[in-house]
């Protein structure tokens, strides 16, 4: 059975995932200090040259397996707001968008869908979170849907109970403002069985796998 999944969501220890503003030089605002442990490349199996596979590696590249959709927020695809410009956006990840899947893009301004030539495409849809999940779900052929972040998208779909795992990832520094991702969530973990390891380089992972529902 296809299940609905966040990965990789990396949050201060003062519950901020992302910064206030986003912008062409700043892709998650004042928040960068959240990514200077990740590595990007493990999430498609490439390990550091030279180095042993860590626990944050194993758990970093689960991202992609099994995922045949992922869903986004605007602000991950890029920093415009309102009508799209005609700059000719196509996201922040080049000729080459690490998702090789198909991927619904949440936005009240639609425009043409964007096709790449290593199985990446960008849909961009005016839908609720059920009605985006439906979307995935037809395109991701039996598949996972991965929900992408930012933290107000995975908020809603939580918030929605639509999300069956999320992976966290708690990063040992205080932010002081930003993007909360636990607001209007209270009681949340009783929805969920929860699983923590804690590493040598400080990261904390918590692994939220949805309990059955009633």
């Amino acid at each position: 059975m296809h299940r609905t999944r966040v990965h990789n969501l990396l949050v201060s220890s003062d519950g901020f995932a992302a910064g206030d503003e986003v912008t062409l030089d700043k892709p998650i605002g004042e928040a960068g200090a959240l990514f200077a442990k990740f590595d990007g490349r493990v999430i498609h199996g490439i390990q550091g040259a030279g180095g042993p596979t860590t626990v944050d590696q194993a758990m970093f590249s689960m991202w992609g397996q099994g995922v045949g959709a992922e869903i986004m927020g605007r602000r991950k695809f890029g920093p415009q707001s309102g009508e799209w410009p005609g700059d000719g956006w196509e996201g922040w990840w080049g000729d080459a968008p690490p998702f090789q899947t198909p991927c619904f893009i949440l936005t009240h301004y639609l425009r043409e869908s964007i096709e790449f030539a290593n199985g990446t495409s960008f849909h961009f849809v005016d839908a609720s979170p059920q009605e985006a999940l439906r979307l995935a779900q037809d395109a991701a052929g039996g598949l996972d849907v991965r929900i992408g972040g930012g933290p107000s998208t995975v908020g809603e779909f939580l918030q929605a109970d639509l999300i069956d795992f999320l992976h966290v990832v708690i990063v040992p520094i205080v932010l002081g403002s930003g993007v909360r991702i636990w607001d209007h969530l209270a009681g949340l973990e009783h929805r969920f069985s929860v699983e923590s390891v804690s590493t040598s380089s400080g990261l904390t992972h918590q692994l939220w796998n949805r309990k059955a529902r009633q």
